[in-house]
């Protein structure tokens, strides 16, 4: 089953394809020729870099303390020996909060990349989305990152149409007049 929708799938998509205009791009290429990119990504490399070696100095303290105790805990009463490995713990969560704080999914190098790296991108795919309604362009893919869509005319997406093939959606009816209405949404991929 899986093997007859993939073989329709691909022939439905090589038969729009063939009567559309579309072009490839390499986004990695031309990103690497923008200066303004390339000081963009120069600073977060160096946050990165001040960031990582933080964490690794906080490491070394952490294996230090480590070490110490393992050398003294014949030495040490119970209690202290208990109070030596909570604060060790601390220091490791104290760590691994400070990783996330930096490089999680929300951390400020993430929000650092977006500040300086989003206005170059939009400004990119504006000038994609020129480019196609300039030249006729139906459809434009990247060609660094494998099929990823950078631009589609609205008219060559046929969602709605592999959805009532599968009888899976069935158009909307507005009214009397027959006339449907596919309610899927525009969307010319703007990213990565």
């Amino acid at each position: 089953m899986k093997k007859l929708l993939l073989a329709s799938f691909l022939a439905m998509t090589s038969s729009l394809i063939m009567g559309q205009k579309y072009c490839i791009v390499d986004v990695e290429y031309v990103l690497s020729r923008m200066q303004q990119y390339k000081d963009a990504q120069a600073q977060i490399d160096k946050l990165a870099e001040e960031w990582q070696k933080e964490v690794e100095n906080r490491m070394k303290d952490v294996d230090a303390a480590y070490r110490k105790f393992q050398a003294e805990q014949v030495l040490i009463t119970e209690q202290m020996k208990q109070h030596r490995i909570k604060e060790i713990e601390n220091k490791e969560r104290d760590i691994k909060e400070f990783q996330r704080a930096k490089f999680g999914p929300n951390g400020e190098l993430f929000k650092k990349r977006e500040e300086l790296i989003k206005p170059l991108q939009e400004k990119f795919y504006s000038e994609i989305k020129k480019y196609a309604e300039a030249k006729g362009y139906d459809l434009i893919l990247d060609k660094a990152t494998g099929p990823t869509i950078l631009y589609y005319n609205e008219k060559i997406n046929k969602t709605e149409d592999i959805l009532m093939a599968l009888g899976l959606n069935k158009p909307a009816q507005t009214g009397g007049d027959g006339s449907g209405s596919s309610g899927a949404s525009k969307s010319t991929s703007g990213g990565k």
